[in-house]
């Protein structure tokens, strides 16, 4: 039975498989409401696929505002109302201390902080880094302890608040975008062309695993991109392939490419 499910997903997935595949059986049949902690887009993805399996099972997402690319999960038995269930989410505020006026600090400055108060990843949803301050979301567990200990994100002195979830300053990633000329919609050729090196030197990290498409490992540098496909690369950052826009004369293909800023 379970060789089937697992069939649908990449082998790296299969413990997480595992563990969602374990909340729904609870929640269906020991009515239990499971609250985890914040999923990726992927992780997501694939909760809704094996819940929907299961029609005893509902489940709703929540990161804290509507665009939120990290969410937590509620599921529960169909009976039950998800909307009124709290979903644990906090804002953790954070700003310069005496002096500080701005915070030259960016969103790997800020994650490499909480991991390095021995946060888990999972605990922390979107950050969302403004010139003056840094709105971090973060599940209620965590908050007040954050709170408390955060005072130093790279070398820069902070002071931290924990505010309404109301109060919530987002920003939405911006797109730079660049149109490609490209002879096939392959991986490493995309990627070679947006990240501006040879196609040997981006096949050895798509080959050990450090390229995600749609937050998915993907380790074949000859698979295909469509639209709307999001690619990241640890190390080089992520774009999204916004539209596929015909063919040439010469019979090249024009992409639409946004790389992440």
């Amino acid at each position: 039975m379970k060789q089937g499910i697992y069939d649908h997903f990449h082998p790296e997935e299969k413990p997480f498989v595992d563990r969602a595949l374990e909340w729904i059986e609870r929640s269906a049949q020991q009515h239990e409401l499971k609250r985890t902690d914040f999923l990726d887009p992927r992780q997501a993805q694939m909760v809704t696929m094996l819940a929907n399996r299961n029609p005893d099972v509902i489940v709703r997402f929540d990161g804290g505002y509507p665009q939120a690319e990290r969410q937590r999960a509620m599921i529960g038995p169909d009976y039950r109302d998800l909307d009124s269930e709290d979903a644990g989410i906090s804002v953790l505020a954070v700003h310069g201390g005496p002096g500080q006026a701005r915070l030259e600090l960016d969103h790997g400055d800020f994650l490499g902080a909480l991991l390095g108060l021995g946060i888990k990843r999972d605990r922390i949803g979107d950050i969302h880094v403004h010139g003056q301050f840094c709105h971090i979301i973060v599940t209620d567990e965590i908050a007040d302890y954050l709170n408390i200990h955060l005072r130093q994100v790279h070398r820069v002195n902070v002071m931290t608040d924990v505010i309404p979830l109301t109060e919530l300053l987002t920003i939405i990633p911006k797109l730079e975008e660049m149109s490609l000329s490209v002879a096939s919609l392959r991986l490493d050729g995309i990627a070679s062309d947006v990240y501006r090196v040879s196609r040997s030197k981006i096949v050895d990290p798509i080959r050990a695993g450090r390229c995600r498409v749609n937050w998915k490992a993907e380790e074949d540098p000859s698979s295909p991109l469509r639209s709307g496909d999001v690619v990241s690369f640890k190390g080089l950052g992520r774009f999204k392939v916004i539209e596929v826009d015909g063919v040439t004369k010469k019979g090249r293909i024009r992409v639409r490419i946004g790389k992440f800023i």
